[in-house]
């Protein structure tokens, strides 16, 4: 017979790690689903995470690791398998339905609720060269792939808190960097944006969008344009790393849990979607706010809503 767990969580970043001790310490039962060779989410990715409260400075993949050695310390139990069907079976435990995870090789999953934690993903230019040339010389990750273009001119795309700090990261290591943002403005912490505009290698091409990546074998040079004046030109770099945001990895839920235009889960601080049971938490519920905290947050609050639904069915 198969095993009914108590809970599922999809996603092992800061939200479904923190829902995986949370629900361990309830002591119910459950597996953690990661696709990733390893857990961390996003922050693996991101050289220094200054503003989780009591550990500044703390490199991602560092945080990452620590919340899952924690997990680990309470005998959670992970599965590395990509998930790829969800459903709500007819199948239940008292007033309960059985929710189903499916993994690719076939293996079926039940239990009486589920932590939605998948996360987000990079959002692409959608540009042309953009794919032809991902892993020679576009990278979405200044942190993994910046020490391949030491003393080089490489150039960062946007203008939020990531590519911010991705243009400071890459400024220790580079001989010039060049910051292409669509407005007159950063959209990036204060903080952030006045220790860029510091530094002496660092130019920002306001107002301007990336046309086209050039390159044969690597990356060349871009081809950017002005939206205010229509000037165009080309740059030339050995490098670019975009980050222009990222998109919710929802699609397991789409068409059985409600979403927004964005494809973010609908849920408020409680977690709670529109299936019972079924709850969001981190990047890819509906929030005004997408960070460690806010998702390790999330992740607790899943945990809870999931432990009164449980002890009332």
């Amino acid at each position: 017979m198969t095993q009914v767990y108590d809970m599922i969580v999809i996603g092992s970043g800061p939200a479904g790690l923190a829902a995986g001790i949370y629900a361990k310490r309830a002591e119910l039962s459950l597996l953690v689903f990661e696709k990733e060779p390893m857990s961390g989410g996003q922050i693996v990715n991101t050289y220094e995470v200054d503003n989780y409260p009591g550990l500044p400075g703390m490199n991602g993949f560092e945080l990452g690791m620590k919340l899952r050695e924690h997990c680990e310390k309470l005998s959670v139990e992970f599965v590395n398998a990509v998930v790829k069907e969800f459903a709500v079976t007819d199948q239940m435990d008292g007033k309960i339905a059985l929710k189903k995870v499916v993994t690719e090789d076939g293996t079926e999953y039940l239990a009486r609720t589920v932590v939605a934690a998948s996360g987000a993903k990079n959002r692409l230019l959608g540009v042309p060269g953009e794919k032809e040339f991902t892993g020679k010389g576009v990278s979405y990750c200044a942190t993994c792939d910046g020490a391949f273009f030491r003393k080089k001119t490489v150039a960062v795309v946007g203008g939020g808190d990531v590519a911010v700090e991705d243009a400071i990261f890459l400024a220790r290591l580079c001989g010039k960097v060049f910051v292409i943002h669509r407005r007159d403005e950063f959209r990036a912490a204060k903080v952030l944006s006045s220790t860029l505009l510091a530094l002496e290698n660092v130019e920002v091409l306001w107002d301007s969008v990336v046309d086209e990546v050039v390159g044969d074998e690597q990356v060349k040079a871009l081809k950017i344009s002005n939206k205010k004046t229509g000037e165009s030109k080309e740059i030339a770099v050995d490098g670019v790393f975009i980050a222009v945001g990222t998109m919710p990895v929802s699609e397991l839920f789409r068409g059985k849990v409600d979403m927004d235009e964005g494809g973010y889960l609908i849920a408020d601080e409680s977690g709670k979607t529109s299936v019972p049971g079924v709850y969001a938490a981190g990047d890819l519920r509906t929030k005004q706010l997408r960070q460690v905290v806010t998702a390790a947050a999330d992740g607790a609050n899943a945990v809870f809503s999931a432990e009164k639904y449980l002890a009332l069915n």
